[in-house]
């Protein structure tokens, strides 16, 4: 079997997790789902974080990443060890949702993945920190326009699982 590793990103709000869902859907894929910053939001739940998406909370997670980043690289870890029950599972495909520039050039070589940008004109772009400040700031590999109804991005789902199986 054909397995691949993505790295999915996109401004919050776009669409990125119904995507995921819908490639898993349309073809009956097993696909795995994991964000770069699903073990900071355990730790800052810990500290009292409650799970808001405010521009407070936002920079909150993102400060917080870049912290435990610096201290011993535990963002980018998790993700090695989400990679390797990948390998190790029956998934066509695992999504690694990661923001910053420079952490998804660094998973792209280790993973040997392929990024993916999804955008949604309709959503405003948020700036309010660094890594949503820089969604756009990286040369994705695919761009998929999130720009109409939920049938029209059921169909880009479906030209993507199309592409990724006529390419492996």
């Amino acid at each position: 079997m054909n397995k691949q590793v993505f790295i999915i990103n996109g401004s919050g709000g776009v669409g990125k997790d119904t995507f995921v869902e819908l490639v898993s859907k349309v073809f009956n894929l097993s696909v795995m789902n994991f964000s770069s910053v699903d073990k900071v939001k355990e730790i800052a739940r810990i500290i009292g974080w409650t799970g808001g998406k405010t521009e407070k909370d936002r920079k909150f997670l993102s400060d917080l990443k870049l912290l435990c980043t610096d201290y011993n690289n535990m963002p980018f870890n998790s993700m090695s060890e989400k990679v390797k029950e990948f390998t190790e599972s029956d998934a066509a495909m695992l999504f690694l949702h990661i923001r910053e520039p420079d952490e998804i050039e660094k998973a792209k070589v280790a993973f040997g993945a392929k990024t993916v940008l999804i955008k949604r004109d309709a959503v405003k772009q948020i700036t309010s920190n660094m890594a949503d400040g820089n969604v756009f700031n990286y040369q994705y590999d695919i761009v998929v326009d999130n720009d109409g109804d939920l049938a029209g991005f059921e169909s880009k789902a479906t030209e993507f699982v199309k592409d990724f199986n006529s390419n492996s």
